[in-house]
């Protein structure tokens, strides 16, 4: 193994650890209320969960947008850091704390928090009219609806950690760390645990005792964030506070017109996701309640490949960057090449494992007979996931990291074109086989369309 595929498993697989503890947050939520004896509670933490699902799914380019630009900054200063002159003056300047210059990547971090900060105040102030459109797009019974507004009236208060938490992450990550962003997600959820039995079960509380707990653990892990961040060889000892000071000794507004341009695209790419997820899951529910079930549980399947692929993908952000800041185009190309060796390897792998075990993991995942019956018509679809999205992934974390973010809006764009096409012309003769096919289309318009794009975009960087 050379140092390239090193470097990507460093980053990699501490990413994929975090991935997958992302989700049980939530899982745990619908456990403890599974136990409080009323089928109410469930609906009220699901509903809950998906409008804060959703309303920070659009914020993702707080992450996204930090990552790339910090790993450039971070190559660019490791290109510096060579010159004999630049290693005399940083000496000379630690020798002298009034001269103390901190890492220029710590100005992205400091941007990202005034934004991530920014937009959840905005949430805080604005959470009654959020909290009654979604209620009323979602028109839950009164039980329901009553729990819920309990639910979200509390863990709203946890914008400003949550948001704040993408920006630290992404600056982890593009300060080539991805093992502190894995040990935060995971404190997250044991705090989670502990603190919801404790107030459900020991305290006597309901919703609002799982809604505190998902609430505390969101506070504790952006509160660990911050105490970390001084941490980072790069950070050369600098104190949480100045973390949060650094604009005001430095930085230029070129930079952060840079980086809201950045994260306006990812935002807009976002937006085209999160409207084709929400079409997907609609018509999947027009078809009955049986088809919703069977696309559900299918969907799992993809979740499964994404947390994985997203580890290198998130490797691809770290990389890509600092290679580009760093003037080193060979060792860029490489990772690249490197980064579709293992995609295209884990791909075929999923799609094997799915062929041979696919359906029997569909029936640990329910035991309703008309469900797993159905889910045999359309549970190869999910089998050819793996290899039509693994271009996507890759070309995300790839694209992050030189920070080509308006190629990938209008590559998820038009892959959004591309799939209401696919369904509105195949839906009326192949009806849930014609969603599927507009689905894997989507997929495979996105990779088509960003390796047509990088065929651009890499040849014309200018390594600097």
């Amino acid at each position: 193994m050379n140092h390239i595929d090193r470097e990507i498993l460093h980053i990699a697989l501490p990413s994929i650890v975090s991935n997958i503890t992302v989700p049980l947050l939530g899982l745990v939520d619908v456990a403890i209320t599974g136990h409080l004896g009323a089928a109410s509670y469930i609906g009220a933490i699901a509903l809950g969960g998906m409008i804060f699902n959703l309303m920070y799914w659009l914020f993702g380019f707080l992450r996204m947008g930090t990552s790339g630009l910090t790993a450039q900054t971070f190559g660019s200063e490791e290109l510096r850091e060579k010159s004999e002159e630049f290693a005399a003056a940083v000496t000379s300047a630690e020798e002298d704390s009034s001269l103390f210059t901190p890492h220029p990547s710590l100005l992205w971090l400091y941007r990202s928090q005034i934004v991530g900060w920014g937009i959840a105040l905005v949430l805080l102030l604005l959470q009654w009219p959020i909290r009654e459109l979604f209620l009323l797009i979602m028109d839950p019974t009164a039980e329901i609806r009553a729990l819920t507004v309990t639910y979200y009236n509390i863990c709203i208060w946890g914008a400003p950690a949550t948001l704040g938490l993408f920006g630290l992450n992404g600056w982890f990550i593009g300060m080539q760390n991805s093992r502190i962003p894995m040990v935060i997600a995971i404190t997250q959820n044991v705090v989670n645990i502990l603190a919801s039995f404790f107030l459900v079960f020991g305290l006597g509380m309901k919703v609002e005792g799982v809604a505190l707990g998902t609430l505390i653990a969101q506070w504790c892990g952006y509160l660990m964030g911050v105490m970390l961040a001084p941490l980072n060889p790069s950070s050369r000892g600098t104190s949480s506070w100045r973390l949060f000071t650094l604009p005001l000794e430095g930085g230029d507004g070129g930079r952060l017109v840079r980086f809201f341009e950045v994260n306006r695209d990812i935002l807009l790419r976002t937006v085209c996701m999160v409207l084709v997820m929400m079409f997907f899951t609609s018509a999947g529910s027009w078809q009955g309640e049986v088809i919703l079930a069977v696309n559900t549980l299918l969907m799992q399947l993809y979740l499964l490949v994404s947390y994985v692929m997203d580890g290198f993908a998130n490797a691809g952000e770290a990389l890509c960057g600092r290679y580009l800041g760093a003037a080193d185009r060979h060792s860029l190309r490489n990772t690249i090449r490197h980064l579709f060796l293992w995609g295209g390897a884990l791909a075929l792998a999923f799609m094997l494992v799915y062929m041979a075990g696919g359906k029997p993991f569909l029936r640990l995942l329910t035991d309703e007979p008309s469900v797993v019956e159905a889910s045999a018509e359309y549970v190869w679809w999910a089998y050819l996931v793996p290899l039509v999205s693994m271009a996507a992934f890759m070309w995300d974390g790839i694209f992050i990291g030189l920070t080509a973010s308006r190629q990938m809006f209008l590559s998820m764009a038009l892959a959004a074109i591309v799939f209401f096409a696919v369904y509105y012309l195949l839906y009326p003769c192949w009806g849930n086989h014609g969603l599927w096919a507009a689905f894997l289309a989507f997929l495979l318009t996105r990779g088509s369309a960003q390796t047509y794009a990088s065929a651009k975009v890499i040849p014309s960087l200018r390594m600097t």
